[in-house]
């Protein structure tokens, strides 16, 4: 018998109980930089040595934190259910922890690419990229991330895969960041959507969606565990 689909959208909550700073919550890394000096192309053409120092000390934490119970739990769903991940999260916790499937929307810290050939992608050995660290094609290796104003190039992959879900789960996020905060509008009809958040989050244009308020690790293995025993 073929086992259903979970497809999963995480966000920045389901990393926070790692320790992991999160944009939008208070002392979250909004408030530390500006945006717009770390996180766009613009941002990368004016300074450089700025934009590899914030990626590499988000890279370097990266490697002192652990997975915790809501990437478990997401594991312990693949038991019974083919779990397919879609994060929005450039760290490697959903990995970490086991999940078999996990789709990066916003690329991944740990990879850097050539900032003449997006297709020309690596493996960064430790933490820290350096001026002067190549491609094979001689231009300064870039953090493999998705910046603000940049095309998202996952997003109709993503949009076909929540096509398929038999159960939709969203978990730590606002909901605020297009166009990945779209993608559950993709779900099919009558398919249960979970979300998972402590804060208010708009669900207004998401019919049907059953809301735990609760953090992530705590909401998701009581999802995780609730799922489990329907399907016993």
């Amino acid at each position: 018998m073929m086992k259903k689909r979970i497809v999963v959208l995480t966000g920045a909550g389901v990393s926070a109980e790692s320790g992991i700073s999160t944009f939008r919550d208070s002392g979250g890394l909004w408030e530390k930089y500006d945006i717009s000096e770390v996180a766009t192309p613009e941002a990368w053409a004016r300074n450089q040595d700025l934009v590899m120092e914030f990626y590499n000390q988000r890279r370097k934490q990266l490697y002192e934190v652990e997975p915790n119970a809501a990437h478990y739990a997401l594991v312990k769903l693949e038991e019974k259910f083919d779990v397919q991940i879609i994060t929005q999260n450039v760290d490697d916790l959903h990995e970490r922890a086991g999940s078999k499937n996990v789709m990066h929307l916003h690329g991944e810290l740990k990879k850097v690419r050539s900032s003449v050939d997006e297709s020309l992608v690596y493996e960064l050995d430790g933490w820290e990229l350096k001026k002067g660290d190549k491609c094979e094609k001689g231009s300064q290796l870039r953090p493999h991330i998705v910046w603000f104003g940049e095309p998202v190039p996952l997003i109709p992959e993503a949009a076909n895969l929540s096509s398929t879900a038999d159960i939709y789960i969203i978990i730590g996020t606002s909901l605020n960041v297009y166009p990945a905060a779209g993608l559950v509008s993709y779900a099919p009809p009558n398919c249960p959507i979970y979300l998972i958040d402590p804060a208010m989050v708009s669900v207004s244009h998401i019919p049907g969606v059953k809301v735990i308020r609760e953090k992530a690790g705590k909401g998701t293995a009581q999802l995780a565990e609730q799922l489990l025993n329907e399907t016993s």
